[in-house]
C-alpha cells in the first residue's frame, strides 16, 4: 500500500471538518473490512484516511424511542445490532438478516453506517432497511439532511452522499402490527452474498393484504424498492395464483444483472420464487415484525 495520512478526530464535528469535498483520495473509516481490501488490491489509494473509530460513544448506541421507534448509530457493528435487546424485541427479521451475512469476524467490524456507505449492491441488509421504510440522517460540515434508504443509492457501488458528508444515524419507525419476511438465495454457502435478496414488508388483516413494501439486492445495480410488485401484492390473499402475478410484476419491472453468481434470466427465475416465499412468510405470521 502505499502512504497515507491518518486522522483520528474525536468528534464528528472535527471528522466531518477533515473531509475534503473536492478530494476523492480523502475517504472515512469507520470498520475498514471493504476499504482495506480496496487498498490492498490497489483499487483505492489514499492521501488521508479520517477514522471514526474516537467520535462521540453516542454515534454507536443503540435504543428505542417511547413511540417504539429503533435509533441506530451509525458506528454500531453488525454484531453489536445483531445483540441489541431492541433489535430482538422489535425486528427479528434484523437478526435474522444478520445471521447469515458474511461471518462474525466481518460482523463484530463492520459498522451499520459504513455498510451503508459502501454502497454494494449485494448487501443483505439495504432491502430489509427499504422495506421496513427506515431512514438515515446524514451530516455535512454545514446541515444535516434526512433521507430514506431507498433513496440512499444512486447506483453499482454509489450512493448520493458528498464526499464530505457522513451517516450518522439509522432510524427504524415503530413496525406496529406489520409483518416482515427476507428471503435470501445464494449459490454457496449461507452466509455468502446473496444471488438474490427480497425483503417484504405488508400490513394485513388476517391473509389479505391492505398494503406492502417490496424489496430487492443482488440481482440489480443497486438495493430497489419494487412498486410494481406492491401494486400487485395490495388486496392479495397470498393463494398461489396472486403470489405468481405478484412474481411476474417484481421480475418484470427491473433490470437483472448477470455476475458470477448467475446468469440475467437465472436470477430473473430466483427473484421470482424468492418474491412468492417472503410474501408467503409474512403472511403466515401472527402479528408483528418477524
Amino acid at each position: 500500500m502505499t502512504p497515507f495520512e491518518l486522522a483520528e478526530p474525536a468528534s464528528l464535528k472535527e471528522a466531518v471538518g477533515l473531509l475534503d469535498a473536492e478530494d476523492p483520495t480523502v475517504r472515512p473509516i469507520a470498520g475498514g473490512t471493504a476499504l482495506m481490501l480496496m487498498m490492498k488490491a490497489a483499487v483505492f489509494r489514499p492521501s488521508r484516511l479520517v477514522s471514526l473509530r474516537r467520535i462521540e460513544p453516542r454515534y454507536a448506541e443503540i435504543s428505542a424511542g417511547p413511540d417504539g421507534h429503533l435509533r441506530v448509530g451509525a458506528m454500531a457493528t453488525l454484531s453489536a445490532l445483531e445483540r441489541a435487546p431492541a433489535v430482538r424485541e422489535k425486528l427479528p427479521i434484523v437478526i435474522h438478516t444478520l445471521r447469515t451475512l458474511s461471518n462474525v469476524r466481518v460482523r463484530n467490524v463492520a459498522t451499520v453506517g459504513g455498510n451503508l456507505a459502501h454502497g454494494d449492491p449485494h448487501m443483505d441488509l439495504p432491502p430489509v432497511l427499504i422495506a421496513l421504510d427506515a431512514r438515515v440522517t446524514i451530516a455535512s460540515p454545514t446541515a444535516e439532511r434526512v433521507l430514506p434508504v431507498e433513496d440512499l443509492f444512486a447506483g453499482y457501488y454509489e450512493t448520493v452522499l458528498a464526499r464530505n458528508e457522513l451517516i450518522v444515524e439509522l432510524r427504524i419507525p415503530a413496525q406496529a402490527k406489520r409483518r416482515a419476511a427476507y428471503v435470501k438465495i445464494t449459490t454457496g454457502s449461507a452466509d455468502d452474498w446473496p444471488a438474490v435478496g427480497v425483503a417484504v414488508a405488508v400490513e394485513a388483516d388476517g391473509p389479505a393484504v391492505r398494503a406492502a413494501t417490496v424489496a430487492v439486492g443482488a440481482a440489480t445495480e443497486k438495493a430497489t424498492r419494487l412498486k410494481g410488485a406492491e401494486a400487485a401484492l395490495s388486496g392479495a390473499r397470498g393463494d398461489d395464483a396472486a403470489l405468481v402475478r405478484i412474481a411476474d410484476a417484481a421480475a418484470a419491472e427491473v433490470e437483472i444483472l448477470s455476475d458470477l453468481r448467475g446468469s440475467a434470466p437465472y436470477k430473473r427465475e430466483l427473484l421470482r420464487v424468492a418474491v412468492k416465499r417472503a410474501v408467503r412468510q409474512a403472511l403466515a405470521q401472527d402479528g408483528g415484525v418477524g
